[in-house]
C-alpha cells in the first residue's frame, strides 16, 4: 500500500519547485491576471498525463537507459526554453503593456505544454521518484496510476499558488518598468534553465 503520508508532502514539494513552468505561470499572472495564468498553467496537464502514461508502460525506462534518446529529448527541451526566454527578452516592453484580452489562452497553454513535455527531468521524476513508494507485494501499475492522479491534483494546487502569488505582485506593482524587468528576469531565467539542461549530464 502506498504510504500517502510520505508521498503527498514529498510530491507537493516537487510540484512547487520554481521550475520554468511555474515561473511562467507567475509571470503570466503578474502581467495578465489570475484566470489567464491559471488557464495557461493547465497546458502542462496533458503533457504530464503523457509522461505518466509513458512511465507506466515502461518507456520511461528506455529514456532512462538510452543516452541517445535522453539527449535528444533534453536538447529539444533546452532549445525550446532558450527560444521562449529570448522572446521574453526581445519583447519585454510589449509584454509589459499587454492585457489579458490581447493574449490567446490557447497560446499560453501551448507554451506551457511544450515546456513541460520537453523537460526530461519530469520523466526522471516519474521513473525515479514514484517507484520509491511502490509496495512490491502489490501490482505496480495500479499504484503508479494512483500516484499519477495525485501528482496531477497537486500540480493544479501548485499552479494556483504561483498564479495567486503573481496576481498579488501584479496588483501591488503597477509600474510598467517593473513588468519589463520581470519579463527580462523570466527570460533570462528560462535561457539559463535551457542552457543548464543542455549541458547537464543527467
Amino acid at each position: 500500500m502506498i504510504t500517502w503520508a510520505l508521498f503527498i508532502p514529498a510530491c507537493f514539494a516537487l510540484n512547487c519547485a520554481p521550475g520554468p513552468n511555474n515561473m511562467l505561470v507567475f509571470s503570466n499572472a503578474a502581467r495578465l491576471g489570475l484566470l489567464p495564468a491559471l488557464a495557461g498553467g493547465m497546458g502542462r496537464m496533458p503533457a504530464f498525463v503523457i509522461l505518466i502514461a509513458v512511465t507506466i508502460v515502461g518507456l520511461g525506462a528506455v529514456l532512462a537507459t538510452s543516452a541517445f534518446a535522453f539527449t535528444l529529448v533534453k536538447l529539444a527541451g533546452a532549445a525550446y526554453l532558450i527560444y521562449v526566454g529570448i522572446r521574453f527578452l526581445r519583447h519585454a516592453r510589449a509584454l509589459a503593456t499587454s492585457q489579458s484580452g490581447d493574449v490567446a489562452l490557447r497560446a499560453l497553454m501551448r507554451r506551457d505544454f511544450f515546456i513541460a513535455i520537453g523537460n526530461p527531468k519530469a520523466i526522471a521524476i516519474f521513473t525515479a521518484f514514484f517507484p520509491q513508494f511502490i509496495d512490491p507485494a502489490m501490482a505496480a501499475q495500479p499504484q503508479l496510476i494512483k500516484m499519477g492522479i495525485v501528482f496531477l491534483l497537486l500540480e493544479v494546487l501548485a499552479v494556483l499558488a504561483y498564479a495567486l502569488g503573481g496576481t498579488l505582485l501584479g496588483k501591488a506593482l503597477k509600474s510598467a518598468r517593473v513588468f519589463v524587468n520581470l519579463n527580462r528576469f523570466v527570460g533570462g531565467a528560462l535561457i539559463l534553465s535551457g542552457a543548464s539542461m543542455a549541458f547537464s549530464r543527467q
